[in-house]
């Protein structure tokens, strides 16, 4: 399928290394924060282009797996109004 084919050819373009350092660091100092919190960091930083949610979202549930951070909580996103994961440095 075509959505398949771009969808994996624009997760082949992502620097996963890169973002994964910008996004540590942000949570660095014990941090608890949502994905799209962390969007909205990066993007001020300038290290994305706008504070788009997945830009976040996929690396934090990479970095899940790699045991680097974890879901510590939960609590209403100030942008949609809808309950999400806190997520903090292991």
């Amino acid at each position: 399928m075509i959505t398949f084919e771009t969808r994996s050819e624009a997760n082949d373009t992502v620097d996963k290394k890169k973002r994964y350092r910008q996004i540590l660091e942000i949570l660095q100092g014990g941090k608890e924060m949502t994905a799209k919190e962390i969007a909205v960091e990066m993007c001020q930083r300038g290290y994305v282009p706008t504070p788009e949610r997945n830009f976040a979202a996929p690396r934090l549930t990479e970095l899940s797996i790699k045991g680097l951070v974890e879901p510590c909580g939960k609590q209403k996103c100030s942008y949609t109004g809808k309950t999400v994961a806190l997520y903090k440095m292991r």
